[in-house]
């Protein structure tokens, strides 16, 4: 690794690719929590991998290579966060819509997007190292992502650096130009903000999906597909939310989300639904397809997201975004045999 970065330090770009290729998985997870987006996330990486070449004989080694480039990537994330508005999430917009009056029309905003367990999944550079270790954590599911949305942009970096990467409050504020007063100060506003936002019980949560979210998962597939209202419900928690990005209209509690589902979902739009299981921010997700009348294929509707408390559906968070099918390696199409 020293010989290979002196060469990089040289100006040899292919010493430089391979000590810091590793690190983009890992990057582009820690650009999504700062950024709520895949496609922020990658395009930051991109930024940060060029602002490291530029700035590699700045580079002093009295932190890791990891630790440097993780800064440069902090810092890319915070001009773009000046640059953007926080992404939104739809209980934040308004409050619950009522069923019987309701516009679903999507809102041309930044949206907090889901991010595939697939990505998660892939190997990390060197699994000794604490930042690799740290992917795994729970601080990926929506609840977190959304809470932290609320969070100015540095109260974010902190709590991202300090409580993910579990950086030092020296290395913190070295990485981010503060004094460790104005970190510790940030961390404690941030965990304030937080704890007002973040759901009960999320103590008891676990890395990944369990045997009673995965069952929930595929009891909700059946239901759906076939078009059960009274069995799509059963397996809601009585204050459950229906929450549908890009729109700001959502639902509370298993009676105005029932009435949604019958009379539109399969009331207004029919019973032509296929569902595939997949897995987003280590929540059991799935695909959903939508066949019109005369259709001859199933089409990509939205990501489905669950929040499971118990053997409940606390949660659920439908992003209507067929762009996304694609990070998700799904079909855009399913043909009606599928």
């Amino acid at each position: 690794m020293d010989q290979v970065l002196a060469e990089a330090r040289a100006g040899d770009e292919t010493a430089f690719a391979r000590v810091i290729e590793p690190l983009r998985r890992e990057l582009q997870i820690h650009c999504y929590r700062m950024l709520g987006s895949i496609e922020d996330a990658e395009d930051t990486v991109q930024e940060t991998f060029l602002r490291a070449w530029t700035r590699l004989d700045s580079y002093a080694e009295r932190a890791s290579f990891r630790a440097w480039v993780y800064g440069i990537a902090t810092h890319a994330c915070l001009d773009a966060l000046r640059r953007r508005k926080a992404r939104s999430w739809p209980t934040d917009l308004a409050g619950p819509a009522d069923p019987r009056h309701y516009e679903l029309a999507g809102l041309d905003l930044p949206w907090l997007q889901p991010y595939p367990d697939r990505l998660l999944d892939a190997p990390a550079a060197a699994r000794d190292e604490p930042e690799a270790l740290v992917t795994a954590k729970e601080t990926i599911e929506l609840a977190f992502l959304a809470a932290i949305q609320r969070l100015p942009a540095r109260q974010r970096a902190v709590l991202v650096l300090r409580d993910t990467l579990d950086w030092s409050v020296k290395d913190t504020a070295a990485a981010l130009d503060l004094s460790q007063a104005a970190v510790n100060s940030a961390l404690q506003r941030a965990h304030a903000t937080l704890a007002t936002h973040l759901p009960r019980r999320r103590a008891e949560w676990r890395a990944n999906p369990t045997a009673a979210e995965r069952k929930a998962l595929d009891r909700l597939i059946a239901a759906w597909e076939d078009g059960d209202v009274t069995a799509l419900v059963g397996l809601l928690r009585d204050d459950a939310r229906l929450i549908m990005p890009p729109g700001a209209t959502w639902f509370a509690g298993r009676r105005d989300i029932g009435a949604f589902i019958a009379e539109h979902v399969f009331g207004e739009m029919g019973t032509g639904w296929l569902l595939r299981p997949t897995a987003a921010n280590r929540q059991p997700a799935f695909a959903l397809y939508w066949r019109r009348p005369g259709d001859d294929a199933y089409r990509a509707f939205a990501i489905g997201v669950l929040r499971v408390d118990g053997d409940a559906i606390a949660e659920i968070a439908l992003f209507a975004q067929p762009e996304l099918f694609d990070a998700f390696a799904l079909a855009p199409s399913l043909n009606c045999a599928a």
